[in-house]
């Protein structure tokens, strides 16, 4: 991101790899938060052209959900709890995504 953003703003990053079910199925409802959370910015990232950044954010495994205060100093980073049920198909549920979001912003 770095030189996308270049005033204060609350950042959604969902973070995935080419070979990952859940990211493939997550995809559409992710991009559709952006219409929910217009005063966000959202991005993905591929896991696979930057392995490291799992252990720079401190995470495991995709898919993951961050949420960032970027733009004044220091951003902060919030990454989403592991779901105590994953959703078979996309690992999170859409709903918990948006508490996220809410919370976190």
């Amino acid at each position: 991101m770095a030189g996308k953003v270049k005033e204060p703003a609350s950042v959604v990053v969902k973070f995935y790899g080419n070979d990952c079910h859940y990211c493939q199925a997550l995809k559409s409802e992710y991009e559709s938060l952006e219409d929910e959370f217009e005063d966000a910015l959202f991005f993905a990232f591929n896991i696979d052209d930057y392995p490291e950044a799992q252990k720079v954010l401190n995470f495991e495994g995709v898919p993951t959900i961050c949420m960032m205060k970027v733009g004044n100093s220091k951003p902060k980073i919030r990454v989403m709890p592991e779901p105590q049920k994953p959703n078979g198909d996309t690992w999170y549920e859409l709903s918990d995504i948006k508490a996220f979001i809410a919370k976190e912003k």
